[in-house]
């Protein structure tokens, strides 16, 4: 008489000598396919935070200008605000004005507008404005510098006249050397 071990095939017996059917798992087999599956799927977790820690990133400014329905403009290119001769034996005030004209166009009726300086090229602070002696590099005259309207909302394809006025004071000529003072002030209208 012979024993076969393992029976036929597919057939084995458990630990405690019973047959087992087909398709039966031991406890051993359990344990080593909930092992597995916890391996690969901590190798996924290590995958996918070695792909993480690999990553890069970039940003992408975004951006845009939108138009003023309206634009404005100045009509002439320039003007020219002259105090003339000053005479230091009568020192009096020198006031004298000079008119730029600006008109809007674009898609609106009215065109609000805004005119702002650069104080000229000799300004000892803002509102400061300064004349230079020809030929010097630290000889000044002070003077003032205003326009208006600085701002207005005006009609579309009209002619707004700006008034410059400027001002020279008689104390801060009286003791000025002799010769030509300029300056040169840079008007900005927007739109």
């Amino acid at each position: 008489m012979s024993i076969r071990v393992g029976g036929a095939p597919g057939l084995g017996l458990t630990q405690r000598g019973v047959p087992r059917q087909r398709g039966e798992r031991t406890r051993t087999s359990n344990v080593f396919l909930v092992a597995i599956s916890l391996l690969l799927f901590a190798g996924v977790l290590l995958l996918e935070a070695a792909r993480t820690l690999a990553a890069d990133s970039a940003r992408v400014a975004v951006s845009a200008t939108v138009l003023s329905k309206s634009n404005c403009k100045f009509r002439a290119p320039g003007a020219a605000l002259a105090f003339g001769t000053l005479d230091p034996v009568n020192p009096a005030d020198v006031t004298r004005t000079a008119a730029l004209s600006i008109r809007c166009a674009g898609s609106a009726a009215n065109a609000s507008y805004l005119i702002t300086d650069d104080d000229g090229l000799h300004e000892s602070g803002p509102g400061a404005e300064r004349m230079l002696l020809d030929g010097s590099l630290t000889e000044f005259l002070p003077y003032s510098f205003s326009y208006t309207p600085a701002s207005a909302t005006i009609l579309k394809n009209t002619d707004q006249t700006i008034t410059i006025t400027g001002t020279v004071l008689g104390v801060n000529y009286q003791n000025a050397l002799a010769g030509s003072y300029a300056d040169t002030v840079t008007l900005t209208v927007v739109p």
